[in-house]
Parts: structure tokens; C-alpha cells; sequence
């Protein structure tokens, strides 16, 4: 059975863990337990404990638990990227294009059956909890110029293409993907935790994805139409 897998930067592993058994299983393993533990209280030792391994062996795919992290995080931008693709590459024109790309950034993420070594849900959560960590670091400026950024970036770069094809006009179209790329897990967080920063009630489970894909649009479009 062929398994579809990501090209990611070869700098973020020391052997990429989506083409073997024992990869596949710490790639599941380590996002189910991070999205559980929290990163901090996440180790390799624990992680070996969980899917039946050892320490050494999850060394050989990954040389600290920062870059498994920054791992994950690539791997949620180019499986987004994907779906955005595959939400987009029938629409007959950039503004539906735009707003079904909207739409899948500010959807509930499920378990996605294409990639069944992954558990998208749990990865979905370590981006809202955690995406501040791959980079908020001393080390940031060495982690960009070797690429290690470069899904997210691709990911901006795309969807402000929409923006310039739109208005050719607005001057910030990366910037503005950025921030709504940003401020869509930032209010999931604050919805949960912070309530006082989000206008969206999490009383209303149902309607938090709507009402966070309807804030998302009224901001691009509120930019982009004027």
C-alpha cells in the first residue's frame, strides 16, 4: 500500500520518520503525548515508554525534542497546504479560492484517513498550544537561514498570491496571511483558556469554527475590499 507522504527540510531530522515503521509510530506517539503532556513535560524517554522503543532508537530520527517539535509543526503546514489545495483547485475563481482557503484555516481538524501514521487532531492542538516555541527561540535567525520555516512561509506565500490577484493594490498581503494565519490558533487558545481575549463563546462549541472562519473573513476581505 503506497503511503503518501510530505517532502519536509531535510535539516529538521536525522532520518525522515514518515518512510519507516518504527517513524511513523513516533511521529503518532510524540504528537498524541506532547498534545496530552504539553511540550515541557514531554520526553524522549517517556515517548520510548509509549510506543515500545527505546531512547537510542528515537535518536537516530531526531537529535532533540525541539526540532521533533519543529518536525510536527512542518508537517501540520504542509498537510494544510494540501487541503487547502484540495478545498481550492476546482473554484472557477481567486475570491472563492480565498474564502474556501478561510474556511479550511478556521475548520475543526480531524483525523484525515490519507495519513494514518498521523493523528491530525492532536497535531492540530500542539500548533495552537505550542507554535510559539519553534521559534520564539535565541537560535531563530540560524533555524530560518537553513529553511526550517519554509512550509509556513510557502503557506503565506500562496495565499497572499490570492490577495495581490484580488487587489493588486494592498500593500501587506503576506503580512496580513501571517496574522490570520497567527490569530486563527491564538483565538482557539484564548477561547479555552483566556476567554476575555475572544469575543467567541466556547459555551457554543458548536458555532466556535463558524464564528472563528466568519472573524477570519470579515479581516481579509474588511483589508482587501476597501
Amino acid at each position: 500500500m503506497t503511503v503518501l507522504t510530505f517532502k519536509l527540510n531535510e535539516k529538521l531530522y536525522l532520518r525522515d520518520p514518515q518512510h519507516t515503521r518504527l517513524g511513523q509510530h513516533i511521529i503518532r506517539g510524540s504528537s498524541e503525548m506532547i498534545a496530552r503532556l504539553g511540550f515541557e513535560h514531554f520526553t524522549f524517554k517517556k515517548l520510548a515508554k509509549e510506543i515500545d522503543s527505546t531512547e537510542a532508537s528515537i535518536y537516530r530520527y531526531f537529535e532533540n525534542k525541539h526540532r521533533l517539535l519543529q518536525y510536527l509543526v512542518a508537517w501540520y503546514w504542509s498537510w494544510l497546504n494540501y487541503r487547502i489545495d484540495l478545498a481550492t483547485s476546482s473554484l472557477p475563481n481567486t475570491r472563492e479560492k480565498l474564502k474556501a482557503a478561510l474556511h479550511v484555516i478556521a475548520e475543526e481538524k480531524k483525523y484525515d484517513p490519507t495519513f494514518q501514521f498521523v493523528n491530525e487532531e492532536a497535531l492540530h492542538r500542539i500548533v495552537v498550544a505550542e507554535l510559539d516555541k519553534t521559534y520564539l527561540t535565541k537560535w531563530v535567525d540560524n533555524d530560518n537561514s537553513i529553511g526550517l520555516f519554509g512550509g509556513f512561509k510557502m503557506l503565506c506565500y500562496k495565499l497572499g498570491g490570492f490577495i495581490t490577484e484580488l487587489n493588486p493594490d494592498y500593500q501587506y498581503p503576506h503580512s496580513l496571511i501571517c496574522t490570520i494565519l497567527l490569530a486563527a490558533n491564538q483565538q482557539l487558545f484564548f477561547i479555552q483558556h483566556l476567554p476575555t481575549l475572544s469575543n467567541i463563546n466556547k459555551k457554543n462549541a458548536t458555532q466556535i469554527h463558524d464564528k472563528l472562519e466568519e472573524f477570519l473573513t470579515s479581516l481579509v476581505f474588511n483589508a482587501i475590499d476597501r
